[in-house]
C-alpha cells in the first residue's frame, strides 16, 4: 500500500542521506541529490521526516537537508503529475557553483542546480537535453559506467562518483541515460529480460548472491570482452574485472556467486 503524501520538498544539500530510521546514527540506505523533488510521507516533531524520492525509494531524512515547497516556489518537471513544469533544471556533470543562498559548493553528477546558481567550474546539461549527451544505447552506457565512476570509493547507500554502492552506481548510470531502475539490486534483477552469459552484450547487468537462498546481493555492468564494471566492498570501490577462467580467488568466488544476467537496453 502506498503511503499518502502530506507535502512536497526539494533537496537543498549537494547530497542528502536517507536513513533506515529517523536518527543520524542509523544506516544510510540511499541518497537524494541537490534540486531533486521529494514527497514527504510522515513528519515528526524532532525534524525527522519519512520521504520518497523520484525513484520511489523511501527513507528518513532530517529537514536540514531539504526545503518544503510553498505555493510560490518554482517547481520542476518530473515523472509525477504532482510537480508541474515552470523551468528546466540544469543537471550537474560535476560542477562548482556559486549562489547567494549556498555560497560556493561542489555538486556531483546528476544533481540539479538552483535557478540562480552560477557555474564556477564544470558543465551542466539541461534536463530536456540529456538524451543528446547520454544516448539510450548499450555501448554508451557501458562507456559512461567507466568514465564517470572509475576511482569511486565504496560507500553503503551512495549513488554518486563521490561514493557509491553497487546498485547505486548502476541506478545512477542507467538513470542519466534515461533508463530508470529501482534502487536495490534484488529489484533491479526483475528488470528487462534474462540473457545467458554466453550472449552478454555491453550494459547487460550481472547479478550475484553470497546468500544460501540466492537472493541477489550484488550487481555489475557487463563490458565487452567478458569484463565487468562494478563497485564492491571487497575491492574498496570501483573495479574492472575479467570474468574468464582465473586462478584469482576473488574472481573465482565472484563467478561462483553468479545468479542471473538481465538486458534492460
Amino acid at each position: 500500500m502506498t503511503s499518502p503524501i502530506i507535502g512536497h520538498a526539494f533537496v537543498r544539500s549537494a547530497i542528502a542521506p536517507m536513513f533506515a530510521e529517523g536518527r543520524v546514527s542509523s544506516s544510510q540506505v540511499s541518497q537524494q541529490l541537490a534540486g531533486h523533488p521529494l514527497y514527504v510521507l510522515e513528519s515528526r516533531d524532532d525534524h525527522w521526516h519519512r520521504v520518497r524520492g523520484m525513484d520511489e525509494y523511501e527513507g528518513w531524512m532530517h529537514d536540514g537537508y531539504f526545503m518544503r515547497m510553498v505555493d510560490e516556489a518554482p517547481v520542476v518537471v518530473t515523472t509525477s503529475a504532482d510537480f508541474a513544469l515552470t523551468y528546466v533544471p540544469r543537471v550537474s556533470m560535476g560542477v562548482i557553483a556559486r549562489s547567494e543562498r549556498h555560497g560556493v559548493r561542489a555538486l556531483p553528477l546528476n544533481a540539479w542546480l538552483d535557478l540562480d546558481e552560477e557555474i564556477v567550474d564544470g558543465e551542466t546539461v539541461p534536463l530536456n537535453e540529456m538524451e543528446e549527451h547520454f544516448a539510450v544505447a548499450p555501448d554508451a552506457i557501458a562507456q559512461s559506467a567507466v568514465e564517470w565512476f572509475e576511482g569511486t570509493s565504496y560507500q553503503w547507500g551512495g549513488v554518486t562518483p563521490w561514493g557509491a554502492d553497487c546498485s547505486g552506481f548502476v541506478q545512477t548510470i542507467f538513470g542519466v541515460h534515461g533508463v530508470p531502475l529501482p534502487r536495490d539490486a534484488h529489484l533491479q534483477a526483475l528488470s528487462g529480460e534474462e540473457v545467458s552469459r554466453s550472449t552478454l552484450q555491453p550494459a547487460d547487468l550481472l547479478f550475484f548472491s553470497d546468500r544460501d537462498d540466492r537472493r541477489i546481493t550484488h550487481v555489475g555492468v557487463a563490458l565487452a570482452g567478458d569484463r565487468l564494471a562494478h563497485i564492491a566492498l571487497g575491492r574498496g570501490g570501483f573495479a574492472l574485472e575479467w570474468l574468464g577462467d582465473s586462478d584469482d580467488a576473488y574472481i573465482a568466488a565472484l563467478n561462483s556467486r553468479f545468479v542471473t544476467a538481465r538486458r534492460v537496453v
